[in-house]
């Protein structure tokens, strides 16, 4: 009923996510995965696309200007709604920002959005494998882990992590990746304001 769309320090295709779900009936949450300076992903969640466009600016005011190399990256296509290729974006995305994991979050929270930091499951680019830790003063209740955890019960049990409550997201790169019907969360209504607004509500 609801997906996020969150590419890497980018949110351009969001805006044709989001009409294509409006053709199927889905829920689309525009949305980025930011790269902060400590190399951790950061899943940032936007109430509409102005401010998704809004952060993806200031994140790349804060980019190195690198050019992406196609024949090492691939290309970073922006896609239409019928999914055809609507063009190209240039700058490397796959870098990280000088934007330090806090000052990603008060950026997402000033334009109305949320954020928990993404994969703390995995050996790299989570706030557990770069940080060792996640900082108390992090305001947020959320935390992601991935798909690939076989005994998510187990490992969210780790001493640190049981004042948090779990998001399990695909992250998917390609669209057979896209997790099955199989996380949920209640609100009162399939809409971005209610998600987001759980997300708010429950954080402390």
């Amino acid at each position: 009923e609801a997906i996020a769309v969150t590419d890497h320090n980018c949110a351009k295709n969001a805006a044709a996510v989001i009409e294509a779900g409006k053709n199927v009936g889905i829920t689309v949450i525009p949305g980025m995965e930011i790269e902060s300076s400590e190399e951790i992903h950061i899943v940032s969640l936007f109430p509409h696309i102005d401010a998704a466009l809004e952060a993806e600016k200031y994140v790349f005011s804060h980019l190195p200007k690198i050019k992406n190399r196609e024949d090492i990256f691939g290309e970073q296509l922006i896609m239409d709604s019928e999914d055809n290729v609507a063009g190209k974006e240039e700058q490397m995305l796959i870098t990280a920002a000088t934007l330090d994991i806090f000052a990603v979050f008060d950026m997402v929270k000033s334009l109305g959005g949320v954020c928990y930091p993404a994969h703390v499951d995995r050996h790299s680019y989570s706030v557990l494998s770069n940080l060792g830790f996640i900082p108390p003063e992090l305001k947020t209740s959320f935390i992601e882990i991935s798909k690939n955890v076989d005994n998510p019960e187990e490992y969210v049990k780790n001493k640190e992590l049981l004042r948090y409550k779990v998001i399990r997201s695909s992250d998917a790169h390609y669209l057979g990746d896209i997790s099955e019907a199989v996380n949920d969360i209640e609100v009162l209504g399939n809409s971005t304001k209610n998600l987001l607004s759980y997300f708010t509500e429950m954080t402390v």
